[in-house]
């Protein structure tokens, strides 16, 4: 089966969708306007309930189908990210410092143009729960959501998303059955030294070179805590301190991320952090705080649900364009929060050779839009047939 031919009549209608979206992007929980012209879509396509306010912003829109069966949900994250546009189009985006620099104006057109088809044909049975979720990009919407009672609340059974990936060839997935992304953890270290005039330094207790200190120890994590059967990434990404050239700071800032797949790995380095953080604070004569942030799930795809996305992605675009065994990666996505509880499977879609993700230059590419509608609305179609 090649992408639906009704999807496929609303290829135009998609663009200009999408590209409104990329125009107007807005950040995190404040996603109030893309909810609003995404309610005024699903209200035009006659979808029989709208569920606004939900972790903030998000929407919730429900399908019946014909005859009694359970609800599918199918989930589009909706928020842009803080970073000024270079891309060059003329629909770039008209807030300054604000883009949809990872796709998800596609996601959220896909999935509307999933709910236009449903809404016109309903040929399944059961309910499809259309997900529109807020602060993908941080802020864990999707744990909102899901501690909101989401899930039980509209008796969602399974749930599927779909990720654009830049790279891909377009019109071709990827996925695999198991961990596909990493948990994402933060940490900071507040140090807390003795500021001085740099020419008395012996009388002060320098919070810089405990802060090179505690840096150059973190690295022996990975090169030496770690197990190499062990997926970790430990990364110290931000370091703040001083004013000027002759003065010995009072304090220093560490910043950085932990990314795994395996919770014993993850209280290995929590561990380590803390001794390390410790030991250096007590060899360069400082006071050092830790603070570990446990942040988004690894993301885990169940078995089942995989193989039925793949069978079911190879339906549109043939199996010799879906990779099954894709392996996992060090990313993360907040939709783990949602596989958490429910049975589902998160799959790339590919965007072709463009600029990365969270690139000033990166583009959605509206010709994939109706091949990844067409799967969103197959995946309904496959799960919960007419009788």
């Amino acid at each position: 089966m090649p992408v639906l031919n009704r999807i496929a009549e609303f290829e135009t209608d998609m663009t200009a969708w999408r590209r409104h979206l990329h125009m107007h992007p807005e950040i995190g929980f404040d996603c109030h306007n893309t909810a609003a012209f995404v309610v005024e879509r699903l209200r035009e396509f006659g979808v029989d309930e709208v569920h606004t306010g939900i972790a903030t912003s998000g929407v919730i829109a429900i399908i019946n189908g014909q005859g009694e069966g359970p609800t599918i949900g199918l989930r589009a994250d909706m928020d842009a990210l803080p970073m000024r546009e270079h891309s060059g189009a003329d629909y770039a985006s008209t807030i300054d410092g604000r883009m949809h620099a990872c796709g998800h104006d596609g996601h959220t057109t896909m999935l509307l143009g999933a709910a236009r088809y449903l809404a016109e044909t309903r040929n399944f049975k059961g309910r499809v729960a259309l997900v529109f979720q807020p602060a993908e990009e941080a802020g864990g919407g999707a744990g909102v959501m899901v501690k909101e009672g989401v899930l039980d609340r509209f008796d969602i059974s399974q749930i599927y998303a779909i990720h654009t990936l830049p790279g891909l060839p377009l019109g071709e997935f990827y996925t695999t059955s198991g961990p596909i992304m990493a948990a994402v953890d933060a940490f900071d270290v507040e140090i807390t030294g003795k500021g001085g005039h740099v020419a008395y330094h012996q009388e002060a207790r320098d919070p810089i070179v405990a802060a090179c200190g505690i840096t150059q120890a973190i690295q022996t994590i990975v090169s030496r805590s770690r197990s190499p059967f062990d997926d970790l990434v430990v990364s110290v990404s931000q370091i703040h301190t001083g004013t000027a050239d002759n003065i010995i700071p009072d304090q220093a800032y560490i910043n950085g991320t932990v990314r795994t797949f395996s919770r014993d790995v993850q209280a290995m380095v929590k561990q380590r952090l803390q001794e390390i953080v410790q030991g250096q604070a007590m060899a360069y004569g400082v006071e050092a705080k830790l603070i570990y942030m446990d942040d988004y799930p690894p993301t885990i795809n169940d078995p089942e649900a995989t193989q039925f996305a793949i069978a079911t992605a190879s339906e549109i675009v043939g199996a010799d364009k879906v990779d099954g065994n894709g392996g996992k990666e060090m990313g993360a996505e907040d939709f783990a929060f949602f596989l958490e509880n429910r049975p589902g499977a998160y799959l790339f879609l590919g965007n072709g050779d463009t600029a990365s993700v969270h690139h000033p230059a990166y583009d959605f590419d509206d010709r994939s839009a109706p091949i990844g509608a067409s799967y969103l609305a197959r995946l309904v179609e496959r799960a919960q047939p007419r009788d």
